[in-house]
């Protein structure tokens, strides 16, 4: 249960229509508890087309999805990174972290944030997701085994008879229920789509109708609830997406269609409101990059099979996004964790170890846009890959389209849907000829390194190679929206990469709805790279998805053409402290030497207090001597200095307001060493830091 303070400051971050919308929304859930609106019945479905986006003529070795399907029918899953016994079927309304069971009260009067009546709500949500049934449709289609085909029948018919249309945890988000339709496309489209041989006999014919009905009451309760106003982020996107490919997958009832054409028209606004012109999500969130990639790339390949594309400018803008993944990533594939991450997909369709849904994205993006840059840094196809572009055919021509700025006509389009899955692949070779090709080579056109709408700058050099230095810089907005729900009090902050090694870090997120000490300290200014002045926030958090009093950023130079590189930028967070403060921030890195100058200036009248934190990769240990840091990374050794004393800490596994702590998954997080150096200041300062990259052999 929220706090009324709580209340109050979220109401604050409404507009006045939106006051009215939610008391409308709070109005119509109420109504729907007492008995007094509730939904229409199903109107029967017509037999619809079998359009289909996801490819089921991969040639794969089944293994791996066999055993994926095995661990499914005994009940055994996998949820951010905890082995859970499920049960087959699970028992849906369960949390498996707390094994708490969460009401079937109305879904639109259920806190599902308080986690003495539902559990860990994200647990909970985790498997009713379904990204386990397009696995076992899978398993089926590469085998023929009946008994996955079986199993997925018994999850969504058992979900449903748990699950009553409007009541528990499993109809409170209407971005969970758009996630669940996208997974139930894929799976119904691998199971052989209307004419599929799972539903060739009676018993066949029944659950189709009892899943179709379910398909309608998902959408119609989606575009009842859209995400609006200052709620109108990626989840809005995931909710359009849901009820656009639901439109397309099952075109059995003229409500949805015309739900889906609406959906299609907020999504591609959405798409293009919601990301920058240069690539990066507005939610200042990494993990949050990938997320909406996944929605838009869905919707626009269920599009395209349809006939019906969306524009131009909708492909531009998701080449864009994943230029920016392919330019955030460094020489090793790791990518900086800016941002909130809750381990969130919206499909999998890969069984492969150590799977990675950036590089996935790229090697997707590579065959799409024939980008031979984007295969480098995506690697060989992955599964995932496959599934959706196929083995075999010729690539997708949406770059050679988009620059010609007209769009591929769609009938066109929808036949290259089957598009190739290796950037370097030739004509006729399978998905084992493919497997065993070598990843192409680094092409000479280099990625940008400022992206000034998105509020990131990269210094350093040898990109792309073994000896590759990299640092990159934040100096772009909070998050989305008044809420800023997915953004990190890291203005200002650095990251520091050498020779594909993380060195310095952006530590993670760990929490969503629990946990709220530490959920606050992995969002905190004490939990980046960057200046704490005075032991505050440079932005005040004000709830676990709420800020208030946003600090704002900016980029005052870049120029990396030059001798030496150097990015300025400055924020106003500490402007509300009684005797205001603005941070600017310098960085000069010297290639001829290898060395970064760090400097801070704090702009004040009075005396404070400012640390400046450096928070080092799990593995390392950095050695404290006269204030000053060293470290060894590889072949490197990395120097830190502080140009004046300094009163220094060292903090390995400490409390939320400590830190030493690095979350590389939701729920998971393990120690690190965090390095602080404290200094006074009486009015107006430089603090110099240097950083040294030296290699030893």
């Amino acid at each position: 249960m929220q706090s009324p303070g709580w209340y109050v400051r979220r109401l604050g971050r409404m507009s006045p229509a939106e006051w009215v919308w939610r008391a409308g929304q709070l109005a119509r859930a109420s109504a729907g508890r007492m008995g007094i609106a509730r939904p229409g019945p199903t109107p029967p479905p017509r037999p619809g087309r079998s359009i289909a986006f996801v490819q089921r003529d991969v040639q794969l070795p089944p293994e791996r999805y066999v055993a994926q399907a095995e661990a499914i029918l005994a009940g055994r899953f996998r949820i951010f990174g905890l082995e859970c016994e499920l049960g087959c079927p699970p028992t849906w309304n369960r949390d498996p972290l707390t094994r708490r069971l969460a009401p079937t009260v109305h879904a639109g009067t259920l806190d599902y944030r308080d986690e003495r009546l539902v559990g860990n709500i994200k647990y909970l949500w985790e498997p009713n997701r379904h990204l386990h049934l397009p696995a076992l449709a899978q398993a089926y289609v590469l085998t023929r085994d009946a008994r996955y085909a079986d199993a997925l029948r018994m999850h969504v018919d058992s979900w449903i008879e748990q699950c009553p249309v409007g009541y528990g945890p499993n109809w409170a988000s209407s971005l969970e229920l758009g996630i669940r339709l996208i997974n139930w496309s894929i799976a119904w489209q691998l199971l052989g789509g209307w004419e599929g041989a799972p539903f060739a006999t009676a018993q066949g014919e029944a659950f189709r109708a009892r899943w179709l009905a379910s398909v309608y009451q998902h959408a119609r309760a989606i575009v009842g609830r859209l995400s609006r106003f200052s709620s109108a982020n990626n989840h809005l996107i995931g909710e359009t997406a849901g009820v656009w490919i639901a439109s397309v997958t099952w075109d059995c009832w003229p409500r949805l269609q015309a739900w889906g054409a609406r959906c299609k028209r907020i999504l591609q606004a959405e798409a293009l409101r919601q990301n920058a012109p240069d690539g990066g999500n507005r939610e200042q969130a990494f993990a949050y990059q990938q997320f909406v990639l996944d929605f838009l790339l869905l919707a626009g390949l269920a599009a395209r099979a349809a006939d019906d594309d969306f524009s131009p400018e909708y492909w531009d803008r998701i080449e864009s996004m994943l230029t920016f993944i392919a330019a955030m990533m460094d020489a090793a594939g790791n990518v900086p964790m800016i941002g909130d991450a809750d381990d969130g997909y919206v499909v999998r369709l890969s069984p492969e170890p150590h799977w990675d849904n950036y590089r996935s994205l790229l090697a997707t993006g590579a065959a799409l846009f024939e980008r031979d840059d984007l295969a480098y840094k995506g690697g060989r196809a992955d599964h995932k890959t496959r599934w959706l572009l196929g083995s075999g055919v010729r690539r997708h021509r949406v770059g050679a389209a988009r620059r010609r700025r007209a769009a591929v006509p769609a009938s066109r389009a929808g036949r290259l849907a089957a598009a190739r899955v290796a950037a370097c692949m030739a004509p006729g070779q399978g998905a084992a000829q493919v497997a065993a090709q070598p990843a192409p080579r680094m092409p000479a056109v280099a990625f940008a390194r400022s992206f000034p709408h998105a509020g990131y700058y990269v210094l350093g050099d040898a990109f792309e190679t073994a000896e590759e230095i990299r640092m990159l810089v934040d100096a772009g907005p909070l998050g989305y929206l008044s809420l800023a729900a997915h953004g990190h009090a890291d203005a200002l902050s650095l990251v520091l990469n050498i020779a594909g090694r993380e060195v310095l870090v952006d530590p993670g997120t760990y929490a969503y709805h629990t946990e709220p000490g530490w959920r606050a300290y992995f969002r905190s200014t004490r939990a980046h790279n960057t200046v704490m002045v005075d032991g505050e926030d440079q932005s005040r958090q004000a709830g676990n998805f709420m800020w208030i009093q946003h600090a704002h950023a900016r980029c005052l130079q870049f120029d990396v053409e030059g001798e030496y590189q150097r990015f300025v930028g400055e924020h106003d967070g500490y402007r509300r402290l009684p005797d205001p403060v603005t941070h600017r921030r310098e960085i000069v890195y010297d290639p001829l030497v290898r060395a970064f100058t760090v400097l801070d200036t704090l702009t004040c009248a009075a005396a404070h207090r400012v640390t400046r934190h450096w928070h080092f990769a799990e593995g390392l240990a950095p050695q404290l001597r006269d204030g000053v840091v060293r470290v060894r990374v590889g072949p490197y050794l990395v120097r830190l200095a502080s140009d004046a004393p300094v009163e220094a800490t060292v903090v390995t596994g400490g409390g939320p307001t400590q830190g030493g702590w690095i979350s590389r998954g939701f729920g998971r997080k393990q120690p690190i060493a965090t390095v602080a150096w404290h200094s006074r200041i009486a009015g107006t300062a430089c603090l110099i830091t240097r950083i040294e990259c030296q290699r030893m052999e």
